[in-house]
Protein backbone atom coordinates (compact mmCIF):
# COMPACT_ATOMS: atom_id res chain seq x y z
CA UNK A 1 0.00 0.00 0.00
CA UNK A 2 2.58 2.27 0.76
CA UNK A 3 4.70 2.24 -2.63
CA UNK A 4 0.99 2.52 -4.02
CA UNK A 5 0.23 5.35 -2.10
CA UNK A 6 3.62 7.10 -3.03
CA UNK A 7 3.61 6.58 -6.69
CA UNK A 8 0.11 8.31 -6.29
CA UNK A 9 1.78 10.98 -4.42
CA UNK A 10 4.14 11.78 -7.27
CA UNK A 11 1.95 11.43 -9.52
CA UNK A 12 -0.52 14.30 -7.78
CA UNK A 13 2.32 16.73 -7.39
CA UNK A 14 3.46 15.89 -11.26
CA UNK A 15 -0.56 16.60 -12.10
CA UNK A 16 -1.11 19.22 -10.03
CA UNK A 17 -0.01 22.52 -8.75
CA UNK A 18 0.13 21.32 -4.88
CA UNK A 19 0.89 23.70 -1.82
CA UNK A 20 -0.27 21.87 1.18
CA UNK A 21 -0.34 18.68 2.45
CA UNK A 22 -3.84 19.36 3.15
CA UNK A 23 -4.27 20.01 -0.48
CA UNK A 24 -2.25 16.46 -1.07
CA UNK A 25 -4.65 14.38 1.54
CA UNK A 26 -7.43 16.11 -0.33
CA UNK A 27 -6.17 14.93 -3.93
CA UNK A 28 -5.25 11.05 -2.87
CA UNK A 29 -9.06 11.18 -0.84
CA UNK A 30 -10.53 11.59 -4.56
CA UNK A 31 -8.04 8.89 -5.39
CA UNK A 32 -9.97 6.27 -3.07
CA UNK A 33 -6.71 6.72 -0.55
CA UNK A 34 -7.18 7.53 3.24
CA UNK A 35 -3.84 8.80 4.83
CA UNK A 36 -3.23 10.55 8.24
CA UNK A 37 -1.43 13.71 8.21
CA UNK A 38 1.46 11.81 10.04
CA UNK A 39 1.69 9.38 7.39
CA UNK A 40 1.72 12.19 4.78
CA UNK A 41 4.82 14.02 6.54
CA UNK A 42 6.64 10.84 6.38
CA UNK A 43 5.93 9.95 2.84
CA UNK A 44 6.61 13.08 1.91
CA UNK A 45 10.13 13.08 3.71
CA UNK A 46 10.67 9.62 2.48
CA UNK A 47 10.39 10.73 -1.17
CA UNK A 48 12.17 13.76 -0.51
CA UNK A 49 9.64 16.27 -1.97
CA UNK A 50 10.41 19.80 -1.48
CA UNK A 51 8.70 23.12 -1.68
CA UNK A 52 9.12 25.36 -5.01
CA UNK A 53 7.85 29.15 -5.30
CA UNK A 54 5.68 29.55 -8.17
CA UNK A 55 6.53 33.43 -8.32
CA UNK A 56 9.06 35.59 -6.98
CA UNK A 57 7.04 37.91 -5.18
CA UNK A 58 7.58 37.46 -0.92
CA UNK A 59 4.85 35.48 0.52
CA UNK A 60 4.11 34.09 -2.66
CA UNK A 61 2.63 30.43 -3.97
CA UNK A 62 4.54 27.32 -3.69
CA UNK A 63 4.09 23.52 -4.63
CA UNK A 64 5.78 20.73 -3.53
CA UNK A 65 7.91 19.29 -6.14
CA UNK A 66 9.91 16.11 -6.53
CA UNK A 67 13.64 15.28 -7.92
CA UNK A 68 14.74 12.27 -8.52
CA UNK A 69 17.88 11.29 -8.85
CA UNK A 70 19.42 8.75 -11.22
CA UNK A 71 17.92 10.52 -13.98
CA UNK A 72 20.94 11.01 -16.53
CA UNK A 73 21.80 14.22 -18.92
CA UNK A 74 17.73 15.30 -18.62
CA UNK A 75 18.18 15.05 -13.99
CA UNK A 76 21.16 16.91 -14.81
CA UNK A 77 19.40 19.78 -17.16
CA UNK A 78 16.60 20.09 -14.48
CA UNK A 79 18.76 20.71 -11.00
CA UNK A 80 20.49 22.85 -13.30
CA UNK A 81 17.33 24.91 -14.56
CA UNK A 82 16.31 24.91 -10.53
CA UNK A 83 20.11 26.44 -9.56
CA UNK A 84 19.12 28.98 -12.04
CA UNK A 85 15.31 29.81 -11.48
CA UNK A 86 16.42 30.17 -7.79
CA UNK A 87 20.26 31.71 -7.62
CA UNK A 88 20.22 35.34 -6.50
CA UNK A 89 24.04 35.65 -5.49
CA UNK A 90 26.78 34.02 -3.75
CA UNK A 91 29.63 35.09 -1.13
CA UNK A 92 32.47 33.05 0.77
CA UNK A 93 33.58 33.06 4.25
CA UNK A 94 36.30 30.87 4.00
CA UNK A 95 35.58 27.69 3.06
CA UNK A 96 31.27 28.42 3.63
CA UNK A 97 29.44 29.43 0.34
CA UNK A 98 26.42 30.90 0.93
CA UNK A 99 24.32 31.65 -1.34
CA UNK A 100 21.37 33.62 -1.59
CA UNK A 101 17.97 32.48 -3.48
CA UNK A 102 14.37 34.03 -4.58
CA UNK A 103 12.12 33.66 -1.21
CA UNK A 104 11.16 30.19 -0.58
CA UNK A 105 13.29 28.27 -3.01
CA UNK A 106 16.11 27.74 -0.87
CA UNK A 107 15.23 24.28 -0.05
CA UNK A 108 15.01 23.45 -3.52
CA UNK A 109 18.60 25.02 -4.82
CA UNK A 110 19.92 23.27 -2.39
CA UNK A 111 18.57 19.80 -3.52
CA UNK A 112 20.18 20.57 -6.92
CA UNK A 113 23.51 21.27 -5.41
CA UNK A 114 23.37 18.46 -3.65
CA UNK A 115 22.12 15.99 -7.02
CA UNK A 116 24.68 17.81 -8.95
CA UNK A 117 27.41 15.96 -7.11
CA UNK A 118 30.19 18.53 -7.09
CA UNK A 119 32.76 16.86 -5.35
CA UNK A 120 33.84 20.08 -3.28
CA UNK A 121 30.41 19.86 -1.27
CA UNK A 122 30.49 18.37 2.01
CA UNK A 123 26.49 19.47 2.90
CA UNK A 124 24.03 22.11 2.70
CA UNK A 125 21.97 23.03 5.36
CA UNK A 126 18.90 25.41 3.61
CA UNK A 127 16.84 28.17 5.40
CA UNK A 128 13.47 30.11 3.19
CA UNK A 129 16.08 32.10 0.98
CA UNK A 130 20.00 31.33 2.21
CA UNK A 131 21.85 28.01 1.83
CA UNK A 132 24.96 27.38 3.34
CA UNK A 133 27.52 25.10 1.64
CA UNK A 134 30.39 23.42 3.47
CA UNK A 135 33.21 22.90 1.70
CA UNK A 136 36.85 21.67 2.83
CA UNK A 137 39.04 24.31 1.71
CA UNK A 138 39.10 27.91 0.60
CA UNK A 139 40.63 26.92 -2.83
CA UNK A 140 37.60 24.64 -3.28
CA UNK A 141 35.13 27.72 -2.09
CA UNK A 142 36.60 29.72 -4.80
CA UNK A 143 35.94 26.54 -7.42
CA UNK A 144 32.92 25.62 -6.96
CA UNK A 145 31.93 29.71 -6.92
CA UNK A 146 33.78 29.52 -10.26
CA UNK A 147 31.58 26.73 -11.67
CA UNK A 148 28.22 27.99 -10.06
CA UNK A 149 29.40 31.11 -11.95
CA UNK A 150 29.46 29.34 -15.61
CA UNK A 151 26.23 27.24 -14.83
CA UNK A 152 24.49 31.09 -14.53
CA UNK A 153 26.03 32.47 -17.68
Amino acid sequence: MKKIRQKKIIEIIEKYEVETQEQLREYLEKEGILVTQATLSRDIRELKLSKMSLDEGVGGKQRYVAFQRDQGDQGTEKYVRVLRDGFVSMDMAQNILVIKTVSGMAMAVAMAVDALQFPEVVGCIAGDDTIMVAIRTVDETRSLMGKISDIMG
